[in-house]
């Protein structure tokens, strides 16, 4: 009888497929990838078309030599890594590097590791698939002639130790837009009238909203045009002028894919992309279920697909139909069920088998794995139940000659909602009385409530909010977000605070560069197109190397004029007039991982150092001290009195010498504008703010 060797990438599998196969299989671990380009060296020659010198990982050799002497005990070699291209390009190289004799060699893939899937990929072995391969060495030369090219320049020009990336530099351009763009916004005043009104016979008060009068729907934007309504509206009168039902649903949600289940996880159970990415490749390696053994219980987790197997769609509604009634089930879906055609060889992530529900495996699971197993098997069931129905019901009042407006909705079919509910779902609501209401309920007024609002700046980035953007630019893959926004956070060109990305002054230096020598490697647009090359790489229309020669001339040529162009951005040895009080050295400014320090020039002699903070030349308006630049331990920057613990004085935004004329308070700079920093107050005038370098 055949013996076999299947090698897959992680230990963790190891246990998990062994006692799905019988005693003439071996199972072992590559531990990932085994040859990759030289660290030392750009490692691609660039005379010769472009070739990758692929080196064996240090530390692998041990492995591999293991690897070797199990391949010569078996008939057959079965590569089962990851069915991705990465997975195809470690398969690609260990054949390669343990010398596999074709005719002796076979590409086995699976989509969930259950002994059906695996024992089924047993019966369709193939060949390795080189589209996939060159894709995957397109996309790590392209990363790897931009990281080695623009990096060292970063370090001659700013610091060193500080990386670019080509899907790095555009993630950190696009929170570094998002700041520019809060920091300009300016707020716009608005109002909100809300009618109170009593009904006869009824406890609980009706509050209906301005809407405007018969032209249309009127905007209020100052005091003066609401005091104008308000004056209109002195003892009104309020008459039903319509009541309109109606019906509407909400569809069930797609079943998750590698983004989607990032941003619920990131919203819903406040995980980061990385520790979703760590829990969900646990729970599709194998988790050790009592009486059932180590099983996978989530399908692939790198997948831009929401197809789902028939099979695995069956199961999902035959679940259904005896939980919760036929009626529950989804019949058709008129949404189109993929929008794109990445990875659509795999499905979308769900659970390997829906009777290991939540509750069924919970005490087998971590509390951060059981939320995140139940996270993914609710939506997976969701996928597959019909859409939840409302009743609505609309109510138009008239008051002299204005018109305010009531509506609400009730739950009638509660459909998917009954297992999953999005986290940022608004609660429906449901108002009673409106069905209480007819044309000639009488009405009286308890009170008016108008209030001042202004319009809020776009939120700042977070984990989710930045991955979704991601997405939808076409920037990257959702396997490379999580390492993406780990890398930027770790290089501290980003702080994460209590949720939200803020970018460092560090973050602000690098971007710049890379916008002044590099638009094109910024550029979402251009990077969205490469991903889309790489995408036809894959598929066999285009040849990896021709991406690249396209690619390279122009990466040189900027190289090239950045290196003779660019100035160094000076950040270091700046004397300043605090004295150090353990040797009475004038202090010097240093540049360090959290940014600019006070450090004493006789280091090492001396190493005392003391925060830096950069001084604005503006008066502090609580205390008249000098308002400084100071930092929080992330690295958000933000503008404080000197005088702090004493004053207490903080503003994210740059304060200015000019006072507000409307109310005496002092103003901050909002783009090319000084805005009041009250509030309430709202005004903002043109004025010629001096940049600060």
């Amino acid at each position: 009888m055949l013996k076999y060797l299947v090698i897959v990438e992680s230990p963790t599998k190891v246990k998990t497929i062994k006692k799905f196969l019988g005693s003439n299989y071996e199972v072992q671990a590559s531990n990932g990838h085994v040859r990759d380009l030289p660290k030392s060296q750009l490692g691609i020659d660039i005379e010769n078309d472009f070739e990758p010198k692929y080196i064996t990982i240090r530390g692998k050799g041990e492995k591999l030599a293991e690897l070797r002497k199990a391949a010569k005990k078996v008939d057959k070699v079965l590569l089962a890594t990851d069915p991705d291209r990465e997975g195809e390009a470690i398969s690609w190289h260990l054949s390669k590097a343990l010398k596999l004799d074709e005719s002796k060699m076979e590409r086995i893939t699976f989509n969930e590791i259950t002994q059906s899937a695996v024992k089924n990929s047993l019966k369709h072995p193939r060949d390795i698939d080189m589209n996939l391969v060159d894709a995957q060495q397109a996309r790590r030369t392209l990363d790897r002639m931009v990281g080695y090219g623009i990096s060292p320049l970063l370090w001659k020009k700013i610091k060193r130790g500080l990386s670019a990336g080509r899907v790095q530099s555009v993630t950190l351009r696009i929170i570094c837009d998002r700041e520019e763009e809060i920091n300009s916004f300016v707020p716009e005043e608005y109002w909100t009238l809300d009618a109170i009104l009593n009904i006869t016979g009824e406890k609980r008060p009706l509050i209906a909203k301005f809407y405007g009068d018969e032209k249309g729907k009127i905007n209020i934007t100052n005091k003066q045009q609401m005091d104008t309504i308000m004056e209109e509206l002195e003892n009104p009168e309020f008459k039903v002028a319509g009541i309109k039902h109606g019906e509407r649903s909400k569809t069930s949600p797609l079943p998750f894919t590698t983004s989607t289940l990032q941003q619920e996880a990131s919203k819903g159970l406040n995980f980061s992309t990385q520790k979703t990415m760590r829990i969900a490749q646990q729970l599709y390696e194998g988790i050790d279920v009592k009486k059932k053994g180590t099983i996978g219980l989530i399908s692939y987790l790198r997948t831009d697909s929401t197809r789902i197997s028939d099979e695995a769609d069956l199961a999902l509604k035959e679940y259904i139909t005896n939980t919760h009634g036929k009626e529950y089930v989804l019949k058709t879906r008129t949404k189109k069920e993929n929008g794109s055609k990445i990875q659509d060889a795999h499905e979308a992530i769900r659970p390997t088998n829906v009777d290991l529900t939540p509750a069924v495996v919970k005490d087998d699971l971590s509390r951060d794995q059981f939320r995140l197993y139940q996270l993914i098997w609710r939506r997976a069931v969701a996928s597959r139940m019909q859409n939840a129905k409302y009743e609505t019901t609309s109510i138009k009042l008239n008051a002299n000659r204005y018109i305010f407006k009531v509506s609400a909705s009730k739950l009638v079919f509660d459909g998917f909602t009954a297992v999953y509910v999005e986290e940022d779902d608004e609660k429906e609501g449901s108002n009673v009385l409106l069905n209480k209401i007819k044309d000639t309920t009488e009405f009286s007024l308890a009170e008016m409530d108008a209030k001042q609002h202004f319009t809020q700046p776009p939120a700042h980035f977070t984990e989710s909010a930045l991955v979704k953007a991601l997405e939808e630019l076409g920037v990257g893959r959702p396997s490379t977000y999580a390492p993406t926004i780990g890398t930027i956070i770790a290089r501290r060109y980003v702080a994460k605070e209590n949720k939200n990305l803020y970018v460092t002054e560090l973050g602000e230096a690098v971007n710049s560069i890379m916008l002044t020598a590099f638009p094109a490697v910024v550029d979402p647009t251009f990077t969205a197109n490469m991903e889309s090359l790489l995408d036809m790489v894959e598929e066999g229309k285009v040849k990896w190397k021709s991406v690249i020669s396209n690619f390279y001339p122009d990466l040189d040529l900027a190289l090239k004029e950045a290196e003779e162009k660019l100035e160094k951005i000076l950040i270091e040895d700046e004397i300043t007039d605090t004295v150090c009080e353990l040797c009475g050295s004038n202090m010097v400014v240093k540049y360090g991982p959290h940014g600019k320090f006070l450090a004493c020039p006789k280091f090492p002699e001396c190493r005392n150092t003391k925060p830096y903070f950069e001084k604005t030349g503006i008066e502090c308006p609580k205390c008249g001290k000098e308002v400084v630049i100071r930092k929080t331990k992330k690295g958000r920057k933000y503008f404080g009195c000197e005088n702090n613990p004493e004053c207490d004085f903080m503003s994210w935004q740059k304060p200015l010498e000019v006072k507000c004329r409307k109310c005496g308070s002092y103003m901050i700079e909002k783009g090319e504008k000084a805005v009041c920093s009250n509030e309430t107050c709202g005004h903002s005038e043109k004025i010629k703010i001096t940049k600060q370098n």
